[in-house]
C-alpha cells in the first residue's frame, strides 16, 4: 500500500508535469466548472512567440515582479500578505505565476489545505521540469479572462478584435488589470478603477522592460 501511494502521490505528478512540458494541457477544473455554469468555452492555444511581449512584461508587472529571481516562491510577497491579512484587512494573496500556474493547471479552483499542499508541490516540479518560459506559456494559454474566455490569444480576440502577437502596451495592461475579477471586470470596457489599475500596470511593466525583470522569458 505504501509503495501504491508513493507511485500515485510521487511519480504520477512528476509524469504528468513531464508530459505538460511538450503537450498543451488540456481542460482545467475551472473550465470545465465555468462550463457547467453555462459560460461557454473559448481557448486557442499559441506558443509564447506568438504572444506580444507587453502583455508578458505587464503580467509580471502586475501579479509577480520577481517572477524571474525567485524558485517559484516568493517569501517577502508572502510575508506582506500574511501581515497584511493579519491586521484584519481585506484578504490579500501572496501567489506567484509560478503557483498560479500549477494551481490553475492541475488543482482544482476552491481553496484549502489540502489544496495549497498540492500547489506546493506541483509548483517546485514546474519550476525544475519546465522553467520559467513555458511557465509563462501556459500561464498565459490557461487563465480565465472572462466569462468562457481563457488565453491570451482568446482573450486579444474577444476584446480587442486583433491576435495576442497584436497586443499594444495599453491593451496588454488592460489585460493584466482584469486577471483578479475576470467575470466582473471588462478590458474592452474599462471603468475608472480599471484605468487607474490600467496607469499603474503600464509604469510597472516599463520598469520590468528598464531592469531587464523579464529577461527569463523573452529572450
Amino acid at each position: 500500500m505504501l509503495i501504491a501511494v508513493l507511485i500515485f502521490g510521487l511519480a504520477g505528478p512528476v509524469l504528468v508535469v513531464a508530459i505538460y512540458r511538450f503537450v498543451p494541457p488540456p481542460m482545467t477544473w475551472l473550465m470545465v466548472e465555468r462550463m457547467f455554469e453555462g459560460h461557454g468555452f473559448d481557448r486557442r492555444w499559441v506558443p509564447l512567440s506568438r504572444i506580444s511581449p507587453q502583455l508578458v512584461r505587464s503580467v509580471i508587472g502586475a501579479e509577480d515582479s520577481r517572477f524571474c529571481e525567485h524558485h517559484g516562491f516568493d517569501w517577502n510577497a508572502i510575508q506582506k500578505a500574511m501581515d497584511h491579512n493579519a491586521d484584519g484587512k481585506k484578504l490579500r494573496g501572496g501567489s506567484t505565476i509560478s503557483q498560479q500556474t500549477a494551481k490553475n493547471i492541475f488543482l482544482w479552483p476552491h481553496r484549502d489545505w489540502v489544496r495549497k499542499g498540492l500547489e506546493t508541490w506541483f509548483t517546485v516540479l514546474i519550476e525544475g521540469i519546465w522553467g520559467k518560459p513555458r511557465i509563462m506559456e501556459v500561464y498565459l494559454n490557461s487563465i480565465e479572462w472572462g466569462p468562457g474566455v481563457y488565453g491570451a490569444e482568446a482573450a486579444a480576440q474577444a476584446n480587442f478584435h486583433i491576435s495576442a502577437a497584436q497586443l499594444n502596451p495599453a491593451q496588454a495592461a488592460r489585460l493584466a488589470a482584469i486577471i483578479p475579477k475576470p467575470l466582473a471586470w471588462k478590458a474592452s470596457r474599462p471603468g475608472p478603477y480599471i484605468q487607474k489599475r490600467q496607469g499603474h500596470i503600464t509604469a510597472a511593466a516599463g520598469t520590468i522592460r528598464r531592469d531587464g525583470l523579464a529577461d527569463c522569458v523573452l529572450k
